[in-house]
Protein backbone atom coordinates (compact mmCIF):
# COMPACT_ATOMS: atom_id res chain seq x y z
CA UNK A 1 0.00 0.00 0.00
CA UNK A 2 1.47 3.70 -1.08
CA UNK A 3 1.65 5.86 1.80
CA UNK A 4 0.38 9.24 2.24
CA UNK A 5 4.14 10.57 1.63
CA UNK A 6 5.42 8.47 -1.09
CA UNK A 7 2.03 9.51 -3.09
CA UNK A 8 2.87 12.99 -3.08
CA UNK A 9 5.97 12.14 -4.38
CA UNK A 10 4.99 10.15 -6.96
CA UNK A 11 4.95 11.53 -10.94
CA UNK A 12 1.76 13.07 -12.06
CA UNK A 13 -0.34 10.91 -14.40
CA UNK A 14 -0.60 13.20 -16.97
CA UNK A 15 1.50 15.91 -18.34
CA UNK A 16 0.01 19.34 -17.40
CA UNK A 17 1.65 22.68 -17.11
CA UNK A 18 1.36 24.78 -14.15
CA UNK A 19 0.60 27.89 -16.37
CA UNK A 20 -2.81 26.68 -17.04
CA UNK A 21 -3.69 25.57 -13.50
CA UNK A 22 -6.85 27.48 -12.13
CA UNK A 23 -6.42 30.62 -14.86
CA UNK A 24 -9.73 31.92 -16.41
CA UNK A 25 -8.35 32.34 -20.08
CA UNK A 26 -10.95 33.76 -22.37
CA UNK A 27 -12.15 31.50 -25.21
CA UNK A 28 -12.91 32.15 -28.53
CA UNK A 29 -15.14 30.82 -31.46
CA UNK A 30 -14.00 28.86 -34.52
CA UNK A 31 -14.08 30.99 -38.34
CA UNK A 32 -17.06 30.02 -39.59
CA UNK A 33 -17.19 32.58 -43.13
CA UNK A 34 -14.74 34.44 -45.18
CA UNK A 35 -13.40 37.77 -43.28
CA UNK A 36 -10.99 40.40 -44.86
CA UNK A 37 -8.73 42.21 -42.54
CA UNK A 38 -5.33 43.97 -42.80
CA UNK A 39 -3.12 41.80 -41.40
CA UNK A 40 -3.67 37.87 -40.79
CA UNK A 41 -1.50 36.59 -37.51
CA UNK A 42 -1.28 32.71 -37.53
CA UNK A 43 -0.33 31.44 -34.10
CA UNK A 44 -2.01 31.75 -30.64
CA UNK A 45 1.04 32.00 -28.66
CA UNK A 46 3.56 34.89 -26.85
CA UNK A 47 4.40 35.90 -30.66
CA UNK A 48 1.38 35.93 -32.39
CA UNK A 49 -0.59 37.74 -29.71
CA UNK A 50 2.13 40.50 -29.32
CA UNK A 51 1.95 40.81 -32.88
CA UNK A 52 -1.30 40.91 -32.92
CA UNK A 53 -1.74 43.67 -30.08
CA UNK A 54 1.11 46.26 -31.56
CA UNK A 55 -0.78 45.71 -34.95
CA UNK A 56 -4.32 46.90 -33.57
CA UNK A 57 -2.53 49.70 -31.35
CA UNK A 58 -1.18 50.85 -34.68
CA UNK A 59 -4.63 50.76 -36.19
CA UNK A 60 -4.52 48.07 -38.33
CA UNK A 61 -7.61 45.63 -38.76
CA UNK A 62 -6.39 42.02 -37.34
CA UNK A 63 -7.45 38.67 -36.80
CA UNK A 64 -5.81 36.55 -35.04
CA UNK A 65 -6.06 32.89 -35.58
CA UNK A 66 -5.57 29.34 -33.80
CA UNK A 67 -5.48 25.72 -34.71
CA UNK A 68 -6.08 24.89 -31.07
CA UNK A 69 -6.99 27.06 -28.11
CA UNK A 70 -4.54 29.95 -27.40
CA UNK A 71 -1.45 29.28 -25.45
CA UNK A 72 -1.46 25.68 -25.28
CA UNK A 73 1.20 25.62 -27.74
CA UNK A 74 5.09 26.09 -27.15
CA UNK A 75 4.33 29.10 -25.00
CA UNK A 76 2.07 27.35 -22.36
CA UNK A 77 4.66 24.87 -22.00
CA UNK A 78 7.74 27.29 -21.46
CA UNK A 79 10.15 27.84 -18.14
CA UNK A 80 8.73 31.78 -19.11
CA UNK A 81 12.53 33.06 -18.14
CA UNK A 82 13.14 36.32 -19.42
CA UNK A 83 16.51 36.72 -20.24
CA UNK A 84 18.94 37.65 -22.78
CA UNK A 85 21.40 34.52 -21.20
CA UNK A 86 20.79 32.34 -24.06
CA UNK A 87 23.28 29.12 -23.02
CA UNK A 88 26.48 29.77 -23.57
CA UNK A 89 25.89 31.38 -27.33
CA UNK A 90 27.89 34.28 -27.56
CA UNK A 91 31.52 33.06 -27.68
CA UNK A 92 29.94 31.07 -30.88
CA UNK A 93 28.08 34.18 -32.19
CA UNK A 94 31.04 35.84 -32.09
CA UNK A 95 33.03 32.75 -33.76
CA UNK A 96 30.21 31.90 -36.43
CA UNK A 97 28.37 34.99 -37.95
CA UNK A 98 30.84 37.98 -36.13
CA UNK A 99 30.99 40.53 -33.24
CA UNK A 100 28.44 42.93 -34.39
CA UNK A 101 25.88 40.71 -35.58
CA UNK A 102 26.14 38.59 -31.58
CA UNK A 103 26.19 42.47 -30.33
CA UNK A 104 22.90 43.06 -32.18
CA UNK A 105 21.79 39.57 -30.77
CA UNK A 106 22.01 40.44 -27.44
CA UNK A 107 20.90 43.82 -27.83
CA UNK A 108 17.48 43.19 -29.69
CA UNK A 109 17.07 40.05 -26.33
CA UNK A 110 17.94 42.95 -23.80
CA UNK A 111 15.55 45.32 -25.51
CA UNK A 112 12.84 42.18 -25.39
CA UNK A 113 13.12 41.87 -21.51
CA UNK A 114 12.87 46.39 -21.14
CA UNK A 115 9.62 45.91 -23.56
CA UNK A 116 8.59 43.36 -21.44
CA UNK A 117 8.98 44.93 -18.14
CA UNK A 118 7.24 48.48 -19.63
CA UNK A 119 4.36 46.24 -20.84
CA UNK A 120 3.86 44.71 -17.36
CA UNK A 121 3.63 48.65 -16.10
CA UNK A 122 1.59 50.31 -18.60
CA UNK A 123 -1.20 47.55 -18.14
CA UNK A 124 -0.75 46.92 -14.53
CA UNK A 125 -0.32 43.24 -15.29
CA UNK A 126 -0.25 40.94 -11.98
CA UNK A 127 1.70 38.07 -13.46
CA UNK A 128 4.33 37.16 -11.07
CA UNK A 129 6.98 38.97 -13.06
CA UNK A 130 10.24 39.15 -10.84
CA UNK A 131 13.43 40.74 -11.54
CA UNK A 132 15.98 37.93 -11.10
CA UNK A 133 19.99 37.19 -11.78
CA UNK A 134 20.57 34.69 -14.48
CA UNK A 135 23.43 32.43 -14.12
CA UNK A 136 24.86 29.43 -16.37
CA UNK A 137 27.21 27.21 -13.85
CA UNK A 138 29.48 23.93 -14.20
CA UNK A 139 30.13 21.46 -11.83
CA UNK A 140 32.63 19.71 -14.82
CA UNK A 141 36.25 20.94 -14.77
CA UNK A 142 35.66 20.73 -19.15
CA UNK A 143 33.42 23.81 -18.97
CA UNK A 144 34.80 26.27 -16.80
CA UNK A 145 36.90 26.93 -19.61
CA UNK A 146 34.27 27.42 -21.64
CA UNK A 147 32.66 29.91 -19.04
CA UNK A 148 35.77 32.14 -19.17
CA UNK A 149 35.82 32.13 -22.53
CA UNK A 150 31.99 33.36 -22.77
CA UNK A 151 32.42 35.88 -19.88
CA UNK A 152 35.55 37.29 -22.41
CA UNK A 153 32.46 37.60 -24.83
CA UNK A 154 30.55 39.48 -22.73
CA UNK A 155 33.15 42.19 -22.44
CA UNK A 156 33.79 42.64 -25.66
CA UNK A 157 29.81 42.79 -26.57
CA UNK A 158 29.72 45.42 -23.46
CA UNK A 159 27.55 42.82 -21.59
CA UNK A 160 27.72 42.54 -18.02
CA UNK A 161 29.17 39.77 -16.22
CA UNK A 162 30.72 37.88 -13.39
CA UNK A 163 32.09 34.70 -12.79
CA UNK A 164 32.10 33.17 -9.71
CA UNK A 165 32.39 29.74 -8.01
CA UNK A 166 29.40 30.51 -5.88
CA UNK A 167 25.43 31.43 -6.25
CA UNK A 168 22.44 32.32 -4.11
CA UNK A 169 20.59 29.17 -4.49
CA UNK A 170 21.65 26.50 -2.06
CA UNK A 171 23.73 23.88 -4.38
CA UNK A 172 27.03 24.01 -5.11
CA UNK A 173 29.07 24.71 -8.23
CA UNK A 174 32.26 25.29 -9.81
CA UNK A 175 31.99 28.08 -11.52
CA UNK A 176 28.57 30.14 -12.60
CA UNK A 177 28.56 33.35 -15.15
CA UNK A 178 25.94 35.83 -14.09
CA UNK A 179 24.21 38.18 -16.30
CA UNK A 180 22.33 40.79 -13.84
CA UNK A 181 18.96 41.92 -13.94
CA UNK A 182 17.21 39.27 -15.93
CA UNK A 183 13.76 38.53 -15.01
CA UNK A 184 10.91 35.26 -14.86
CA UNK A 185 6.90 35.61 -15.09
CA UNK A 186 3.71 33.87 -15.57
CA UNK A 187 3.20 34.08 -19.42
CA UNK A 188 -0.30 33.33 -19.30
CA UNK A 189 -1.55 35.84 -16.70
CA UNK A 190 1.12 38.34 -19.22
CA UNK A 191 -0.51 37.74 -21.95
CA UNK A 192 -4.49 37.14 -21.07
CA UNK A 193 -4.34 41.63 -21.10
CA UNK A 194 -2.91 41.61 -24.33
CA UNK A 195 -5.25 39.57 -25.67
CA UNK A 196 -8.57 41.61 -24.14
CA UNK A 197 -6.75 44.45 -25.63
CA UNK A 198 -6.67 43.03 -29.27
CA UNK A 199 -10.18 42.33 -29.10
CA UNK A 200 -11.43 45.55 -26.95
CA UNK A 201 -9.63 47.43 -29.97
CA UNK A 202 -11.19 46.17 -33.16
CA UNK A 203 -9.24 42.78 -33.41
CA UNK A 204 -10.89 39.39 -34.02
CA UNK A 205 -9.52 36.28 -32.91
CA UNK A 206 -10.91 32.80 -33.33
CA UNK A 207 -10.06 29.33 -32.02
CA UNK A 208 -9.93 25.58 -33.28
CA UNK A 209 -9.26 27.28 -36.84
CA UNK A 210 -6.06 25.30 -38.84
CA UNK A 211 -4.77 27.71 -41.51
CA UNK A 212 -3.42 25.38 -43.92
CA UNK A 213 -2.21 27.58 -47.11
CA UNK A 214 -1.77 30.68 -48.73
CA UNK A 215 -3.52 32.10 -52.01
CA UNK A 216 -1.05 34.67 -53.43
CA UNK A 217 -3.43 36.64 -55.70
CA UNK A 218 -3.79 40.52 -55.75
CA UNK A 219 -4.65 40.11 -52.02
CA UNK A 220 -3.52 37.10 -49.84
CA UNK A 221 -6.31 34.81 -48.73
CA UNK A 222 -5.48 32.33 -45.56
CA UNK A 223 -7.29 29.40 -46.16
CA UNK A 224 -8.60 27.01 -43.22
CA UNK A 225 -9.52 23.55 -42.87
CA UNK A 226 -12.70 24.00 -41.94
CA UNK A 227 -13.34 25.69 -45.60
CA UNK A 228 -13.61 29.52 -44.55
CA UNK A 229 -11.08 32.22 -45.66
CA UNK A 230 -9.19 35.61 -44.00
CA UNK A 231 -8.58 37.73 -46.90
CA UNK A 232 -5.52 40.16 -46.28
CA UNK A 233 -2.59 42.73 -47.28
CA UNK A 234 -0.13 40.64 -45.19
CA UNK A 235 0.22 37.33 -43.04
CA UNK A 236 2.50 36.80 -40.09
CA UNK A 237 2.90 32.92 -39.52
CA UNK A 238 3.73 32.64 -36.14
CA UNK A 239 2.55 29.54 -35.67
CA UNK A 240 5.91 27.57 -34.31
CA UNK A 241 6.68 25.59 -37.05
CA UNK A 242 5.32 27.75 -40.44
CA UNK A 243 2.25 26.60 -41.63
CA UNK A 244 3.04 27.65 -45.44
CA UNK A 245 6.45 27.11 -46.49
CA UNK A 246 6.33 29.99 -49.86
CA UNK A 247 9.43 27.51 -51.29
CA UNK A 248 11.59 28.57 -47.81
CA UNK A 249 12.26 25.17 -47.36
CA UNK A 250 12.27 25.89 -43.73
CA UNK A 251 11.82 21.73 -42.48
CA UNK A 252 15.47 21.03 -44.19
CA UNK A 253 16.72 24.78 -42.32
CA UNK A 254 15.61 23.46 -38.64
CA UNK A 255 15.53 20.99 -36.30
CA UNK A 256 13.30 19.98 -33.55
CA UNK A 257 14.07 19.79 -29.78
CA UNK A 258 12.03 17.99 -26.87
CA UNK A 259 12.72 19.04 -23.30
CA UNK A 260 11.11 18.22 -19.91
CA UNK A 261 9.78 20.31 -16.87
CA UNK A 262 8.92 19.08 -13.49
CA UNK A 263 7.01 21.29 -10.82
CA UNK A 264 8.00 20.81 -7.36
CA UNK A 265 7.73 22.09 -3.40
CA UNK A 266 11.28 21.60 -2.51
CA UNK A 267 12.42 20.04 1.04
CA UNK A 268 15.27 23.13 0.99
CA UNK A 269 15.11 26.45 0.66
CA UNK A 270 15.93 28.05 -2.58
CA UNK A 271 17.31 31.23 -2.51
CA UNK A 272 16.78 33.09 -5.81
CA UNK A 273 18.13 33.67 -9.19
CA UNK A 274 18.14 31.81 -12.53
CA UNK A 275 20.07 28.72 -13.83
CA UNK A 276 20.99 26.79 -16.51
CA UNK A 277 23.91 24.23 -16.84
CA UNK A 278 26.49 24.56 -19.19
CA UNK A 279 27.07 20.64 -19.68
CA UNK A 280 24.51 18.45 -20.57
CA UNK A 281 22.64 16.63 -19.49
CA UNK A 282 20.59 20.32 -19.46
CA UNK A 283 19.51 21.47 -15.77
CA UNK A 284 17.17 24.53 -15.64
CA UNK A 285 15.89 26.20 -12.82
CA UNK A 286 13.81 28.88 -11.23
CA UNK A 287 10.97 29.47 -9.20
CA UNK A 288 7.10 30.26 -10.01
CA UNK A 289 4.40 30.56 -7.50
CA UNK A 290 1.11 28.66 -7.51
CA UNK A 291 -1.47 30.68 -5.20
CA UNK A 292 1.27 31.50 -1.73
CA UNK A 293 3.27 28.80 -2.43
CA UNK A 294 6.80 29.19 -4.16
CA UNK A 295 7.64 25.86 -6.12
CA UNK A 296 10.50 25.02 -7.63
CA UNK A 297 10.69 24.23 -11.95
CA UNK A 298 13.54 22.32 -12.68
CA UNK A 299 14.07 21.43 -16.72
CA UNK A 300 16.72 19.87 -19.42
CA UNK A 301 16.91 16.47 -20.69
CA UNK A 302 16.61 17.65 -24.47
CA UNK A 303 16.91 15.67 -27.13
CA UNK A 304 16.18 15.51 -31.02
CA UNK A 305 11.94 14.87 -31.41
CA UNK A 306 11.55 10.98 -31.57
CA UNK A 307 15.06 9.97 -30.99
CA UNK A 308 16.53 8.40 -28.08
CA UNK A 309 15.35 6.65 -25.14
CA UNK A 310 11.89 6.12 -23.78
CA UNK A 311 10.83 10.27 -23.03
CA UNK A 312 9.48 8.74 -19.28
CA UNK A 313 13.05 8.49 -18.51
CA UNK A 314 13.84 11.67 -18.75
CA UNK A 315 11.01 13.10 -16.28
CA UNK A 316 12.39 10.87 -13.98
CA UNK A 317 15.68 11.70 -14.42
CA UNK A 318 14.78 15.29 -14.00
CA UNK A 319 12.88 14.12 -10.38
CA UNK A 320 16.49 12.10 -9.31
CA UNK A 321 18.18 15.24 -9.54
CA UNK A 322 15.27 17.36 -7.75
CA UNK A 323 15.46 14.66 -4.91
CA UNK A 324 19.18 14.66 -4.97
CA UNK A 325 19.47 18.51 -4.85
CA UNK A 326 16.71 20.21 -2.87
CA UNK A 327 14.51 17.40 -1.83
CA UNK A 328 10.70 16.76 -3.20
CA UNK A 329 8.12 17.49 -0.45
CA UNK A 330 5.35 17.35 -3.09
CA UNK A 331 5.34 16.50 -7.45
CA UNK A 332 2.48 18.76 -8.62
CA UNK A 333 3.38 19.30 -12.13
CA UNK A 334 4.81 17.88 -15.31
CA UNK A 335 5.21 18.41 -19.09
CA UNK A 336 7.63 18.89 -22.00
CA UNK A 337 7.94 21.65 -24.73
CA UNK A 338 9.04 21.56 -27.97
CA UNK A 339 11.64 24.10 -29.76
CA UNK A 340 12.89 24.74 -33.30
CA UNK A 341 16.44 25.38 -33.78
CA UNK A 342 17.76 27.46 -36.96
CA UNK A 343 20.90 26.03 -39.02
CA UNK A 344 22.88 29.18 -36.79
CA UNK A 345 21.13 29.14 -33.88
CA UNK A 346 19.57 32.69 -35.21
CA UNK A 347 15.58 32.90 -35.11
CA UNK A 348 14.13 33.43 -38.69
CA UNK A 349 11.92 36.35 -38.47
CA UNK A 350 10.99 38.20 -41.44
CA UNK A 351 9.98 37.62 -45.23
CA UNK A 352 9.31 34.03 -46.00
CA UNK A 353 11.11 34.52 -48.79
CA UNK A 354 12.19 36.98 -51.29
CA UNK A 355 9.05 36.44 -53.57
CA UNK A 356 6.50 36.87 -50.69
CA UNK A 357 6.92 40.18 -49.58
CA UNK A 358 3.86 40.43 -47.74
CA UNK A 359 4.13 37.02 -45.81
CA UNK A 360 6.41 36.90 -42.69
CA UNK A 361 7.67 34.54 -40.46
CA UNK A 362 8.88 34.20 -36.89
CA UNK A 363 10.52 30.55 -35.89
CA UNK A 364 13.12 29.28 -34.50
CA UNK A 365 13.92 30.47 -31.23
CA UNK A 366 15.78 27.73 -29.73
CA UNK A 367 14.20 27.53 -26.50
CA UNK A 368 14.13 31.47 -25.77
CA UNK A 369 10.93 32.15 -26.88
CA UNK A 370 9.95 34.68 -23.99
CA UNK A 371 12.16 37.07 -25.54
CA UNK A 372 12.99 35.94 -29.08
CA UNK A 373 9.28 36.29 -29.31
CA UNK A 374 8.86 39.97 -28.65
CA UNK A 375 12.28 40.80 -30.49
CA UNK A 376 9.83 39.13 -33.34
CA UNK A 377 6.63 40.98 -32.67
CA UNK A 378 8.55 44.43 -32.85
CA UNK A 379 10.56 43.37 -35.45
CA UNK A 380 7.25 42.09 -37.45
CA UNK A 381 5.60 45.23 -36.64
CA UNK A 382 8.24 47.80 -38.17
CA UNK A 383 8.28 45.70 -41.31
CA UNK A 384 4.51 45.76 -42.17
CA UNK A 385 4.55 49.48 -41.37
CA UNK A 386 8.10 49.61 -43.57
CA UNK A 387 10.02 51.23 -40.48
CA UNK A 388 13.61 51.30 -40.05
CA UNK A 389 14.70 48.30 -38.06
CA UNK A 390 18.28 47.43 -36.82
CA UNK A 391 17.74 43.81 -36.63
CA UNK A 392 15.87 43.22 -40.25
CA UNK A 393 19.06 41.81 -41.24
CA UNK A 394 20.14 39.85 -38.29
CA UNK A 395 17.23 38.11 -38.25
CA UNK A 396 16.30 37.65 -42.19
CA UNK A 397 15.10 34.25 -43.10
CA UNK A 398 17.06 34.48 -46.52
CA UNK A 399 20.78 34.61 -45.15
CA UNK A 400 22.47 31.54 -45.50
CA UNK A 401 26.34 31.58 -44.21
CA UNK A 402 28.93 29.05 -43.85
CA UNK A 403 28.18 28.05 -40.70
CA UNK A 404 24.10 27.49 -41.99
CA UNK A 405 26.15 24.78 -44.76
CA UNK A 406 27.37 23.16 -42.14
CA UNK A 407 24.80 22.68 -40.00
CA UNK A 408 22.25 22.12 -43.34
CA UNK A 409 24.15 19.16 -43.98
CA UNK A 410 24.33 17.45 -41.06
CA UNK A 411 20.48 18.09 -39.99
CA UNK A 412 19.51 16.25 -43.46
CA UNK A 413 22.02 13.52 -43.39
CA UNK A 414 20.55 12.96 -39.70
CA UNK A 415 16.78 12.87 -41.12
CA UNK A 416 17.57 10.70 -44.35
CA UNK A 417 19.15 8.52 -41.91
CA UNK A 418 16.00 8.27 -39.65
CA UNK A 419 13.94 8.10 -42.83
CA UNK A 420 15.65 4.87 -43.43
CA UNK A 421 15.85 3.40 -40.49
CA UNK A 422 12.07 3.99 -40.00
CA UNK A 423 11.13 1.90 -43.55
CA UNK A 424 13.52 -1.12 -42.72
CA UNK A 425 12.34 -1.66 -38.92
CA UNK A 426 10.47 -4.86 -38.61
CA UNK A 427 8.19 -4.61 -35.31
CA UNK A 428 7.61 -7.71 -33.71
CA UNK A 429 5.11 -6.84 -30.90
CA UNK A 430 1.45 -7.67 -31.50
CA UNK A 431 -1.80 -5.55 -30.45
CA UNK A 432 -2.65 -8.07 -27.98
CA UNK A 433 0.45 -7.78 -26.11
CA UNK A 434 -0.06 -4.30 -24.87
CA UNK A 435 -1.07 -4.05 -21.15
CA UNK A 436 -3.16 -0.84 -20.30
CA UNK A 437 -2.15 2.87 -20.79
CA UNK A 438 0.61 1.40 -23.41
CA UNK A 439 2.07 2.25 -26.44
CA UNK A 440 4.20 0.23 -29.49
CA UNK A 441 5.18 0.51 -32.74
CA UNK A 442 3.58 -3.17 -33.82
CA UNK A 443 2.85 -5.24 -36.74
CA UNK A 444 -0.51 -5.61 -38.26
CA UNK A 445 -0.80 -8.43 -40.69
CA UNK A 446 2.83 -7.66 -41.62
CA UNK A 447 2.54 -3.84 -41.30
CA UNK A 448 4.36 -1.15 -39.30
CA UNK A 449 1.55 0.59 -37.09
CA UNK A 450 1.36 2.05 -33.89
CA UNK A 451 -1.24 1.29 -31.46
CA UNK A 452 -2.30 2.14 -27.87
CA UNK A 453 -4.38 0.42 -25.36
CA UNK A 454 -5.85 2.79 -22.73
CA UNK A 455 -6.54 2.09 -19.30
CA UNK A 456 -10.03 1.04 -20.04
CA UNK A 457 -8.59 -1.62 -22.70
CA UNK A 458 -9.46 0.25 -25.90
CA UNK A 459 -6.96 0.22 -28.22
CA UNK A 460 -6.05 3.14 -30.93
CA UNK A 461 -4.19 1.78 -34.27
CA UNK A 462 -2.84 4.43 -36.09
CA UNK A 463 -0.54 4.21 -39.46
CA UNK A 464 3.32 5.30 -38.48
CA UNK A 465 3.94 7.00 -41.20
CA UNK A 466 4.25 10.66 -40.59
CA UNK A 467 2.00 12.53 -43.62
CA UNK A 468 4.88 15.40 -43.85
CA UNK A 469 7.24 13.85 -45.62
CA UNK A 470 6.84 9.87 -45.02
CA UNK A 471 9.12 9.20 -42.00
CA UNK A 472 8.11 6.63 -39.17
CA UNK A 473 6.74 8.31 -35.97
CA UNK A 474 7.69 6.70 -33.01
CA UNK A 475 6.22 6.14 -29.38
CA UNK A 476 6.61 9.50 -26.97
CA UNK A 477 5.60 7.43 -23.48
CA UNK A 478 6.02 10.39 -21.49
CA UNK A 479 3.35 12.98 -23.54
CA UNK A 480 1.47 9.62 -24.85
CA UNK A 481 2.12 11.04 -28.51
CA UNK A 482 3.94 9.64 -31.53
CA UNK A 483 6.80 11.76 -32.65
CA UNK A 484 8.25 12.20 -35.81
CA UNK A 485 12.39 11.73 -35.79
CA UNK A 486 12.88 13.77 -39.03
CA UNK A 487 10.97 17.21 -38.65
CA UNK A 488 9.21 17.25 -35.25
CA UNK A 489 5.95 16.73 -36.22
CA UNK A 490 3.75 15.12 -33.36
CA UNK A 491 0.56 13.62 -33.42
CA UNK A 492 -2.14 12.22 -30.79
CA UNK A 493 -3.18 8.44 -29.99
CA UNK A 494 -6.02 8.73 -32.36
CA UNK A 495 -3.43 10.50 -34.87
CA UNK A 496 -4.58 13.65 -34.93
CA UNK A 497 -1.49 16.79 -35.47
CA UNK A 498 -0.54 18.22 -32.35
CA UNK A 499 2.58 20.33 -33.99
CA UNK A 500 3.74 20.72 -37.45
CA UNK A 501 5.01 20.35 -40.05
CA UNK A 502 2.54 17.59 -40.87
CA UNK A 503 -1.03 19.14 -41.55
CA UNK A 504 -2.63 15.55 -42.41
CA UNK A 505 -3.69 12.72 -39.39
CA UNK A 506 -1.94 10.08 -39.65
CA UNK A 507 -4.15 7.07 -41.09
CA UNK A 508 -6.42 5.07 -38.72
CA UNK A 509 -6.33 1.75 -38.66
CA UNK A 510 -8.65 -1.10 -37.85
CA UNK A 511 -7.74 -3.79 -36.47
CA UNK A 512 -8.33 -7.07 -38.07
Amino acid sequence: MVNEESARKQIPQFPEPLWRDKIDFPKFSQLNEDIEVDVTVVGGGITGITTAYLLVKEGFKVALIEAGNLLNGTTGHTTAKITAQHGLIYDELIQTIGGESARLYYEANNNAITFIRDMVKEHNIECDFTNEDAFIYTNSDDYINKLKNEMIAYEKLGIKGEISDRVPADFSVKAALKMSNQAHFHPLKYLKPLVEYIVSNGGVIFEKTTATDVDTEEKLKVRTSGGPSVICRYVCACSHFPFYDGLGFYPTRMYAERSYIIAIKPEKEFNGGMYINAEQPTRSLRTAMLGDEELLLIGGENHKTGQGISTILHYQALENFAEETFGIKEYLFRWSAQDLTTLDKVPYIGQITGGHPNIFVATGFRKWGMTNSTVAANLLKDLIMEKENPYRDLYTPSRFGDTSMKSFLSTNIDVAKHLIEGKLEYPLMRIDELEPDQGSVVNVNGRRAGAYRDKDGKVYVVDTTCTHLGCEVEWNSGDRTWDCPCHGSRFSIQGDVIEGPAESPLEKIAEE
